[in-house]
């Protein structure tokens, strides 16, 4: 009779319930987040095993404060998976007195949903080349959001004490970056006149029409303003301070994309995911291992982007899902949208999808669904060439044999499709064009099928 175990996970210290196969509970205590006390627990859950069998661990934070725990748990044998925190916070408020939170609540749900579901997703140890890639991605979404953040207070500080320079230099530069380290209020660019501002820009690697241009510009501000504005001395001080963190920023930035850049050339994954236009290093590192989804349809619907179903009686309609991985969803729709314009076959698929009544909205949100499609297809197979004309791997191309001699079917996908539904008159096909399959009556021509398979009528 297998048991069940449920982390309750916290910074300071994690609470364990561990219950029977019938719900009983056997264990819950309080854990230290320290080696020492995670041991004394993990061999209280082998003691657990060797009375009542093997034993499952759910966790319902993934990363973060649980990397300890985690890899003494999966070091010393035992299996894991992932209770997410919206089902354990769902499940405790169907209980009795459910409004009632407190750790050993919550870790004793972890452990019923662990002996309730097997739909959870198993944890494994992570590969080392995609923990460091996740890593410096992290990193690096962060220094840019700090970044965007300097430049929108520097643009707030210039622009209070001299607005012409503001409207002169960009900050995203980095030769307007070099000029306001130095050269901020307007005395003291018109004191150092055009050809010392050029001079000190060359110095520092502008190139002479550039450096030439900025100065100009700097100096026809500056000559137009000749007022003082209270507090200008200390302003211009903060933003030459935010000018030279952002020069620093910016080299940084440039040397962490290297690192991404060689870490992704190393990753198993990486030549395969760059292979489609408008993914990279940040899909990589958040797609982990494609065998944790079963299908492209899996991947889908763990992105948010696949529809949810709403039936009741007689009502029956689909909807645009709220749940979902938002990092997997918005770099699924951001590399669509890069993909669009750039990518022929993309775009004929945009166009087609808008030439059907769709909104630009929903035709991108069909890019997206496309395109993970083809990626699970080329991480599953290990394959990267693609048919001439329509984007999709050979080998996801199913064709479903006659039904009684009356009609065939072919499919464009990562699996073979589900039974069609009856049609009148026979069809046979003729080839295949791109996503789509063009479908011929006996007696006569007929609409094309759509980029799944089925035919509209």
């Amino acid at each position: 009779m297998p048991a069940h175990a449920g982390f309750d996970i916290a910074k300071d210290f994690h609470w364990l319930a561990v219950t029977d196969d019938r719900g009983r509970q056997l264990c819950s205590r309080r854990v230290d987040n320290d080696p020492e006390a995670i041991d004394r627990a993990i061999s209280d859950l082998k003691a657990v095993a060797a009375d009542h069998g093997d034993v499952t661990v759910g966790l319902d934070v993934m990363g973060g404060v649980t990397a300890l725990v985690t890899a003494m748990l999966l070091a010393a044998g035992l299996r894991m998976v992932h209770v997410p925190g919206l089902a354990v916070n769902r499940a405790r408020r169907g209980t009795r007195g459910g409004e009632n939170k407190s750790d050993p609540r919550d870790a004793r749900v972890i452990a019923e949903q662990v002996m309730l579901r097997d739909d959870l997703r198993a944890v494994q140890v992570p590969d080392e080349t995609t923990i460091e890639l996740r890593l410096l991605v992290g990193h690096r979404t962060v220094l840019v959001k700090e970044a965007t953040a300097r430049i929108n207070r520097l643009r707030d500080l210039l622009a209070s004490i001299h607005p012409g320079l503001e409207k002169a230099t960009d900050p995203t530069n980095k030769s307007s970056l070099i000029l306001l380290a130095h050269y901020v209020t307007p005395s003291e660019i018109r004191r150092a006149g055009t050809s010392r501002i050029t001079d000190y820009l060359r110095k520092h690697g502008v190139k002479q029409p550039t450096a030439e241009a900025l100065a100009q510009a700097a100096v026809t501000s500056a000559h137009t303003q000749r007022t003082t504005v209270a507090g200008e001395h200390r302003t211009a001080e903060l933003i030459r301070e935010l000018a030279s963190d952002l020069l620093t920023g910016k080299n940084r930035l440039l040397a962490l994309q290297t690192e991404i850049e060689e870490l992704v050339d190393v990753h198993p994954d990486g030549a395969l995911i760059r292979s489609l236009p408008g993914m990279g290093a940040t899909l990589t590192a958040a797609v982990g291992d494609i065998r944790r989804f079963f299908s492209g349809d899996a991947l889908t619907a763990a992105s948010g982007l696949a529809p949810v179903l709403t039936q009741s009686a007689k009502i029956r309609y689909s909807r645009s899902a709220t749940g979902g991985d938002k990092a997997l969803k918005r770099i699924f729709y951001q590399s669509a949208f890069c993909a669009m314009p750039n990518h022929p076959r993309s775009r004929a698929f945009y166009d087609r999808k808008r030439g059907e009544g769709k909104r630009h909205h929903q035709a991108l949100i069909a890019l997206a669904r496309r395109r993970i499609n083809v990626l699970y297809a080329i991480l599953r197979d290990r394959f990267t060439r693609f048919l001439p004309d329509c984007g999709i791997p050979p080998r996801d191309c199913h064709v479903r044999p006659d039904l009684g001699g009356r009609r065939r079917v072919a499919h464009v996908g990562p699996h073979p499709p589900r039974r069609p539904r009856a049609v009148v008159g026979v069809l046979r096909v003729v080839g295949c064009a791109g996503a789509r399959e063009r479908v011929q009556r006996a007696d006569g021509p007929v609409p094309e099928a759509s980029t799944a398979g089925r035919i509209h009528r």
